[in-house]
């Protein structure tokens, strides 16, 4: 029994083992390794992901939450110009000027030493008064009292608001006790008209102008998208009707109707730029969108959808919009490049942000001014700034095109 036994177990078959096979990648794990063999792409990615999140601490109150107090003196020229800073610049509040010993003085003692152009006709005015009193007994009293005056005019000229400025010092108990503010000469990338911060002023400007290009991007890819999906679908009269409204828009130039939408609104802020951007900017990815689905809809897996019963909704959104999606992504990155821009570009005209809140635009709305008095820090802030984000994010977006391209199956990573 033993033997047979031994011997049926030789026998026996040998157990089944799984055969390996490899699984094949999709998509987006084909464009990451993409991407990530592009260096040029992967740099650009690091600096926009920087400029990301220094908007979000920026509107989280983190960094540069006083970027509108008064710092410095008016125009502070840079830190690393400090030396170069001519004799004839104002100085720091802070320091001992006549201005500041003159307020430190209690109230009953202020004199002013400012000029009145008709002090001498008043001091004169006052010592004929004085001698018309001397000729009268009855104002003898009055007349001494004037005298010291007049005396004291002629030697100083007369502030006609020197007694109101006192009572408003005695009142507000601005006296010996009052303290001047501290204001730096030199900040670290200089100062603006009103002594704030400049480098201060950029990072809050970062927030405004990056909200603006994002959410304009996402509003205006959302509406191409849909209208294009629609369009190309559906085709017939749908399709007719939405290509007459894409040539209206088309046929207008691009700034144009931007200008003339923000002056038809009159209302500045930045909701609104983004509402104006958002809605006149939805064409371009509408005649992509339209191109891609009518492609896709006589395709087999749409076909079979249809057959097992899916609605039109689910053939548009869940069945041919993953496979449509990496258009919609590199266009939404091509629009936040070109709002950034266009943001821009509304704030120096005077279209965009209002005065209390700051943005690239409305920096280099400033600096305009500014450059004519030789104060050229705030405008390569701000120039400095757009320039690095918009090439920055023009690279990483032509990076993200070859990636997610799917002609370039034999690239590096793929």
């Amino acid at each position: 029994m033993a033997t047979h036994a031994a011997a049926l177990n030789e026998r026996r078959a040998p157990t089944a083992r799984e055969v390996p096979h490899a699984v094949s990648p999709g998509l987006w794990t084909l464009a990451w390794r993409r991407l990530r063999a592009d260096r040029v792409g992967m740099v650009s990615l690091v600096i926009v992901a920087a400029f990301i999140v220094m908007m979000i601490l920026s509107a989280s109150g983190l960094i540069a939450a006083d970027w509108n107090r008064e710092v410095g003196i008016n125009y502070a020229p840079p830190s690393f110009l400090a030396g170069d800073v001519p004799a004839g610049a104002p100085a720091a509040p802070g320091a001992s000027t006549p201005l500041a010993t003159e307020s430190a003085q209690p109230a009953s003692q202020y004199k002013s030493n400012i000029v009145d152009p008709i002090g001498d006709v008043i001091a004169k005015l006052k010592g004929g008064k004085s001698e018309k009193g001397e000729s009268q007994p009855g104002a003898a009293a009055p007349a001494s009292s004037s005298a010291p005056a007049a005396a004291e005019s002629s030697d100083e000229s007369v502030d006609p608001l020197a007694a109101v400025m006192a009572d408003i010092r005695a009142g507000k108990g601005v006296g010996a006790e009052a303290k001047p503010v501290e204001r730096k000469a030199t900040l670290p990338f200089g100062g603006d008209k009103w002594g704030r911060d400049v480098l201060k002023k950029t990072i809050k400007g970062s927030e405004t102008s990056i909200f603006v290009g994002l959410a304009a991007a996402a509003l205006a890819t959302f509406l191409g998208t849909v209208f294009g999906a629609l369009a190309g679908y559906f085709g017939k009269w749908v399709d007719d009707a939405f290509n007459w409204f894409y040539s209206v828009f088309s046929s207008i130039p691009y700034l144009l109707l931007i200008l003339a939408v923000a002056a038809v609104l009159q209302q500045k802020g930045i909701m609104t730029i983004v509402l104006i951007l958002g809605l006149t900017g939805w064409a371009g990815t509408f005649r992509l969108m339209r191109a891609e689905y009518l492609k896709h809809k006589a395709r087999e897996y749409v076909q079979a959808a249809d057959a097992i019963g899916a609605s039109s909704t689910r053939r548009m959104f869940i069945h041919i919009f993953p496979n449509v999606s990496h258009v919609v992504l590199v266009q939404m990155s091509i629009y936040t490049v070109g709002f950034i821009k266009a943001e821009v570009i509304l704030s120096f005209l005077g279209f965009g942000v209002p005065v209390d809140v700051v943005s690239w635009g409305s920096m280099l709305n400033e600096a305009q001014n500014e450059l004519i008095l030789g104060k050229w820090w705030q405008l390569v802030a701000a120039g400095t700034a757009m320039a690095v984000l918009v090439t920055a994010f023009s690279l990483f977006t032509d990076a993200l095109r070859d990636a997610l391209d799917p002609k370039l199956k034999g690239r590096v990573g793929a």
